[in-house]
């Protein structure tokens, strides 16, 4: 589904990105990995055609990505961002309409989902009353509303509590099983390893390893995927 060419990007001095190359399979829950700063938000503002690459190419579907391809893409950016006196329910209609659905299908998909996620009591409230978790629940109905094919969650877990996570993720598993494409973007990497089926490592702006998670993992018998990262970083260095 996309193919990342030779990606390079530079704020200043800073090189964000340097000569970054991925291909992300249809229907598979990619995780892009690495620690704070490594690169992966930068990457996915690329992809999302909110910033623009010094060079290289995004290809969706084999051809050059253009503007009209961010209508198939839901993206839940790390730093959530609702409007605090709307109500969730009239926000959460606004917000899907945005993403071109008329108002009785959002309304219809929203009830489906804030059901779902037993959220349904919110509906009237004013989103300033929630909690951040609560807050990203209605978040991620938004992203996932209008049935995009290419999925993207940057920290989708930051600020939920265990059970809460484990809903999170069971939703996303079941979006993948409907044949969602999804990228992941975490430095929680058990957390990825419970999900992913193929991974690329991003360490100080490049991939210091990438592919699919069962062939990485029998590669390095015996080592979990915090353990693998930092054996390949140091080695790397």
């Amino acid at each position: 589904m996309l193919t990342i060419k030779n990606i390079t990007k530079t704020f200043g001095n800073y090189r964000a990105l340097d000569n970054v190359s991925l291909h992300i399979r249809r229907g598979s829950l990619f995780g892009l990995l690495g620690p704070n700063g490594a690169g992966k938000t930068t990457l996915i503002r690329i992809i999302n055609q909110i910033i623009r690459p010094d060079s290289g190419t995004i290809l969706f579907d084999g051809r050059p990505m253009t503007e009209t391809d961010s209508a198939h893409i839901g993206y839940l950016p790390e730093e959530r961002g609702l409007y605090k006196k709307m109500s969730v329910g009239a926000q959460t209609i606004y917000l899907a309409r945005l993403k071109g659905l008329d108002k009785a299908t959002a309304e219809q998909r929203l009830h489906q989902w804030f059901d779902r996620l037993e959220i349904a009591s919110w509906w009237n409230r004013p989103v300033e009353e929630l909690s951040k978790g609560m807050q990203q629940k209605v978040q991620f109905v938004v992203t996932v509303l209008h049935n995009p094919q290419l999925l993207i969650f940057d920290e989708p877990f930051s600020g939920f509590d265990p059970v809460n996570a484990d809903i999170l993720k069971r939703e996303i598993l079941r979006l993948k099983e409907q044949g969602a494409t999804i990228i992941f973007s975490t430095h929680n990497m058990p957390s990825a390893e419970a999900l992913c089926d193929h991974i690329a490592l991003i360490d100080h702006a490049q991939v210091v390893l990438s592919g699919p998670l069962d062939d990485i993992k029998a590669a390095h018998p015996g080592k979990d995927l915090d353990r693998i990262f930092i054996d390949t970083v140091t080695h790397k260095t």
